[in-house]
């Protein structure tokens, strides 16, 4: 009997390489631009939600009737907005509150800092901002473009509406 021998594939051929690179490459080209868009839309709803969290601050100084400059925040330094705190010990650069005793209305504005997401820190210096009006009621509004803005945030900076809604017709 004659003995065959048979040769073994040692390898991958070129071609077949070149096949795998150029798949990855494809497969890189899609998720890259997604997951980037994926961060800074996340970004943008812990800014919101870090931000958020001073309502209540703010909320009980006026009720109160604390003067800002005496009102004491449980703030915690966040790194999308900037490093830097404030003179006052309280708030960091980026952050700024302010409220009125007299009419009851208030605003926190927080401008993304230099950590956040290229598209979030554009030249524009996108910000994000909760208003809240005399009646009471908070509202969120952002400059940030629509793809990242987070739910519950409008586009404009503008003040939330004043009167109450209006009763619905039956």
């Amino acid at each position: 009997m004659k003995h065959q021998l048979r040769k073994v594939q040692q390898g991958f051929t070129l071609i077949e390489l070149m096949i795998v690179v150029a798949i990855i490459g494809i497969l890189a080209a899609v998720a890259i631009p997604q997951y980037q868009n994926y961060v800074a839309k996340s970004q943008a709803a812990r800014v919101m939600s870090e931000t958020a969290t001073l309502k209540t601050a703010v909320e009980t100084c006026m009720m109160d009737g604390v003067e800002l400059k005496d009102c004491e925040s449980s703030w915690t330094a966040s790194n999308l907005i900037g490093a830097v705190m404030g003179a006052d010990g309280k708030l960091q650069e980026g952050l700024t509150v302010a409220y009125s005793l007299t009419d009851a209305t208030a605003t926190i504005t927080a401008t993304f800092g230099e950590n956040a997401a290229a598209p979030l820190r554009a030249e524009s210096k996108d910000t994000l901002a909760w208003v809240r009006n005399a009646n009471g009621s908070w509202a969120c509004s952002t400059s940030i473009d629509a793809k990242f803005r987070p739910a519950g945030c409008k586009e404009d900076l503008a003040e939330p509406d004043t009167a109450p809604d209006a009763p619905v017709e039956p």
